[in-house]
């Protein structure tokens, strides 16, 4: 579903419940949900963009501004392959989709960011461990 502005905050409710309720098919135990900090860092790259995105008026981004969106992507899937935590995050919230949904535009990408910002949130209110 694409992200708009009345649902990219019930999508990423909806995301961190999956990703809570995700259990190993061998021995049935919960899942490690991807930790806040692991979150925080796409958020962190996510925000250095957002915040040229931000200061500048057009529509249609810049080529720069669109380049560092790929990058961004390619930052994403390094991080996924990393580790299945964050894998099963970005997977199961759509992340990479929603990036392709960006397509130069600036308003979907100043939602994109809104979104990363509720999966944040959301992680933290819904999950309970030490290690956030």
């Amino acid at each position: 579903m694409k992200l708009d502005e009345n649902n990219y905050v019930e999508l990423a409710e909806e995301a961190i419940k999956k990703l809570k309720s995700q259990v190993n098919e061998r021995n049935h135990k919960p899942l490690l949900v991807v930790t806040t900090s692991k979150i925080r860092n796409l958020l962190a790259m996510t925000a250095e963009i957002y915040n040229e995105v931000q200061n500048d008026p057009n529509e249609h981004l810049s080529e720069d501004i669109k380049g560092r969106i790929n990058y961004l992507k390619v930052r994403i899937v390094y991080e996924a392959g990393r580790e299945d935590s964050v894998k099963r995050f970005v997977k199961t919230a759509a992340i990479l989709e929603h990036l392709d949904e960006i397509k130069g535009n600036r308003k979907q990408y100043i939602l994109f960011s809104r979104y990363m910002e509720a999966l944040v949130a959301y992680r933290k209110f819904l999950v309970e461990d030490k290690d956030a």
